[in-house]
């Protein structure tokens, strides 16, 4: 099936303002990786690995496994695309593989899950953003007090069942559009806004329910 992309400019730049390859540039190297260019899909892959590797961490809470399942959905987002059809969008497709390896291996490791997710976050990881029905508050920015808010968010994320961490990791840390989202996980726009106001008040009981006992470990 011909790949459509959802936009196309007459500009020719290869990068958005966020520094993210254009649909125009990912339709052109997905093309280009199907007429046998190597360099294509080094080029794709590079511009994804950061992505993926995020979404990985932040569903489950291990550098470790988050590095295994990241690898994981590079391999498989090889291995479907000459499938791609270009009926969503590239970034909504590679969210949706990576975001599916995650939570099988979270269905797989149920029983522990609670062992695993009291970890800080890593060095170069990058900041969760705590939303609530107002709007979104940024987590302090100086020192220890970023770092104490960073690991009770951290643990009160991990805390959560991993659909409604899906759902906040897309929206509030990957920025993703509802309608974006709602073709990551295949529910109704309604649903994603539903489930994402759930989320986000289970998140602050949570966080909550953290600091009340100083933010310290289980």
């Amino acid at each position: 099936m011909p790949i459509r992309p959802e936009q196309r400019t007459d500009q020719g730049e290869t990068t958005d303002a966020a520094g993210r390859l254009t649909p125009l540039r990912e339709l052109q190297l997905v093309q280009a990786h199907r007429r046998g260019d190597a360099e294509a899909i080094s080029e794709l892959l590079r511009s994804y690995e950061r992505r993926i590797y995020s979404v990985c961490y932040r569903m489950v809470r291990d550098e470790h496994d988050a590095r295994d399942l990241a690898q994981d959905a590079m391999v498989k987002l090889l291995q479907g695309l000459d499938s791609y059809d270009g009926r969503a969008k590239l970034s909504t497709w590679v969210i949706r593989i990576s975001l599916n390896c995650c939570l099988s291996h979270l269905r797989k490791q149920r029983l522990r899950r609670h062992g695993s997710i009291d970890r800080d976050w890593p060095q170069g990881a990058g900041g969760p953003v705590l939303a609530t029905g107002a709007g979104r508050e940024l987590l302090p920015t100086g020192g220890v007090e970023r770092t104490e808010m960073h690991n009770i968010l951290s643990r009160a994320l991990g805390s959560l069942d991993p659909q409604m961490r899906a759902v906040l990791v897309l929206r509030d840390m990957q920025d993703l559009e509802y309608s974006q989202i709602a073709g990551v996980l295949d529910i109704p726009v309604g649903t994603v806004k539903s489930r994402l106001f759930r989320a986000r008040m289970a998140l602050r009981t949570a966080v909550e329910a953290q600091e009340a006992r100083g933010g310290a470990e289980h």
